[in-house]
């Protein structure tokens, strides 16, 4: 099963908050949580705010266990960029450019459930018609001796 969490308009870079994320990527939710804790990184509070989410998202909504979750995807994209302006020489100004960005967590239970059959799926068993009789076949044999 899947777990989601979103933070939006995180106001530091997304380049800055991809080093961390890509540490993370992968990794256990114990493991991921060590690796933030001992980064020395402004982004990492943000992305172990939201792991911490995520989590619990997943273990009150859900009812997983927080030991079977791994962290599957996460991303950092951009978000919208506002725009100041600094005075410099001779009446003109500059632009500063203060970046936003949404990032997203995507987590995994490691015991994977089975997924529902897809519709128009055909099982191994539908695509070789004379393995079903065989099957039934030996299963009647079997219970007559």
């Amino acid at each position: 099963m899947e777990v989601k969490a979103k933070a939006r308009f995180v106001r530091m870079s997304p380049r800055k908050i991809r080093l961390v994320v890509d540490v993370v990527r992968g990794k256990s939710v114990g493991e991921a949580r060590t690796q933030l804790r001992f980064l020395k990184k402004a982004a990492t509070e943000p992305v172990l705010k939201l792991l911490n989410s995520a989590v619990a998202n997943a273990t009150h909504n859900f009812g997983l266990t927080e030991t079977d979750l791994v962290v599957k995807e996460i991303m950092a994209d951009g978000g919208p960029t506002l725009s100041r302006w600094r005075a410099r020489a001779m009446g003109r100004a500059a632009p500063i450019r203060k970046h936003t960005t949404h990032i997203s967590i995507v987590l995994e239970d490691k015991a994977k459930t089975p997924e529902p059959e897809k519709k128009g799926e055909i099982k191994k068993e539908d695509k070789e018609p004379g393995a079903k009789k065989v099957a039934a076949q030996e299963s009647k044999s079997t219970d007559t001796k």
